[in-house]
């Protein structure tokens, strides 16, 4: 096994802990290189070693190890797993002057150690969190019965890995399945939002693909992903490359075509994930005046308190009741455009009339106050004063390269490329090498790369 390195504060308690994928011994305040231990000492001679100069026979010992469940506290996840209530909030304590506890999420993992003395009594001695996948929280018991907390940070090895598909049931469902994260997916999605209707115009059978980065533990595990290097979009909608890059004059990450043209458009297609188009732009029969008249935008249904998005950068310039609109938002951007949003059963916090948002920033969530017959975002786009349909508009484009920012990105791009083409090339080396076969059978099993295992449905 390979030598683990971590780096941990000041003030690290003499310990080993063996079993939670980490190795911890010393006291240090710089990296320091621990060698996980083949064998598992008795966990009895752990406790007594880190927690307790009692002799490690009267001792009875246990680690369990949880999901946190919706809704639940440290407190109560410690709790539910039979720890003494004041020994577990100094646990609590002590491991919230390194984490916030706050973000615990339903479904991490809550490891603890307890020791049931002779005469019965059960005592929490150690608690490990693990908030990141390269970073643990360890809280542990001294001698004197006082509590501490140290932070464990592992040194993972970048990689970068590629996949690449044709859609079966959605991109989501066939990247996911072949290996890429949801992050990478979401990522995918904010590449190309500006140019693709996910839900309208992605169809089975357009090919996609991404490379992103990796990160591995020293066991050679893949434990983390990174961020989107390469975007690809081969289908009836759209048929592009993305890459990522960051100028130099001005630091800002984005994503360009092959010509160095940036993804990000003026104005966001749709302000809205996951949504269903209920009603386009132009004449119909109003749903509750019955009569015609012109719908000035685009309605797009969804569940109630699903998130709106600013279409653009711009000044909130209505924000709050207004007619038949409900709660209603309205934002001014440059070039002459203004864009509106109706209906919402809220408004995000923090924001006003007068205040300045980003595109991509909530500003409120779906709902059916006003004049409606159901939760949907009624969203309009003006240019000029004038309604415009926004499926259909062609929107400004943001940055293009040139000169020495040009040339630099070609390098970045080729490096890029090259990344994909040797991951390509190792994928598919693996999948023609002969897996191994059983004593006295014959034959070789073919493993599938990639970019061609089969997709996994997923609710």
């Amino acid at each position: 096994m390979k030598n683990a390195w971590f780096e941990w504060g000041v003030g690290a308690a003499a310990a080993v802990l063996v079993g939670t994928g980490f190795v911890y011994a010393g006291v240090s305040t710089r990296a320091v290189e621990a060698t996980p231990l083949n064998d598992e000492p008795d966990p009895r001679e752990l406790i007594a070693a880190y927690t307790s100069a009692i002799d490690a026979s009267a001792l009875s010992s246990e680690m369990k190890r949880v999901s946190v469940l919706r809704n639940e506290t440290l407190s109560s996840v410690l709790d539910r797993i039979g720890a003494p209530r004041h020994e577990a909030n100094s646990a609590v304590y002590a491991a919230s002057q390194l984490l916030d506890l706050r973000g615990m999420r339903p479904g991490d993992d809550v490891t603890a150690w307890l020791e049931t003395g002779a005469d019965g009594d059960v005592r929490l001695v150690g608690v490990s969190l693990r908030p990141e996948a390269d970073r643990q929280i360890l809280v542990s018991r001294a001698v004197d019965g006082s509590w501490s907390s140290h932070e464990l940070v592992a040194k993972l090895t970048p990689g970068i890995n590629y996949v690449a598909a044709d859609v079966d049931q959605s991109i989501y469902q066939t990247a996911t399945a072949l290996g890429a994260g949801d992050q990478q997916v979401v990522d995918f999605a904010d590449i190309f939002g500006y140019d693709i209707d996910f839900q309208r115009e992605v169809h089975t059978g357009d090919r996609f693909g991404m490379l992103y980065e990796t990160f591995e533990d020293e066991r050679g595990a893949q434990v983390k992903t990174g961020v989107v290097l390469m975007a690809e979009m081969d289908g009836a909608g759209l048929t592009k490359t993305f890459y990522r890059y960051t100028p130099s004059d001005d630091g800002s990450v984005d994503y360009f075509d092959e010509n160095g043209q940036s993804a990000k458009k003026f104005l966001m297609k749709t302000p809205i994930n996951g949504a269903r188009l209920s009603s386009g732009f132009g004449n119909r029969r109003h749903p509750i005046l019955g009569y015609t008249k012109l719908h000035k935008g685009t309605d797009f249904a969804a569940p109630t308190g699903t998130p709106i998005y600013a279409a653009g950068n711009g000044k909130i310039v209505s924000y709050g009741p207004f007619s038949t609109y409900g709660h209603y938002a309205k934002i001014e951007h440059a070039n002459g455009y203004t864009t509106a949003y109706a209906h919402m059963s809220r408004y995000a916090k923090g924001l006003k009339r007068g205040s300045h948002v980003k595109q991509g920033q909530v500003i409120g969530y779906v709902g059916s106050t006003g004049a409606s017959t159901g939760p949907h975002l009624h969203y309009e786009v003006y240019a000029h004063g004038k309604p415009v349909n926004a499926m259909t508009l062609k929107l400004p484009t943001g940055r293009k390269l040139e000169g020495e920012q040009l040339e630099a990105f070609h390098a970045e791009r080729a490096r890029i490329e090259a990344l994909r083409d040797a991951e390509l090339a190792q994928q598919q080396m693996a999948a023609a090498a002969p897996a191994p076969t059983l004593r006295g059978t014959t034959g070789y099993a073919s493993v599938p790369t990639a970019a061609s295992a089969p997709a996994e449905t997923r609710e």
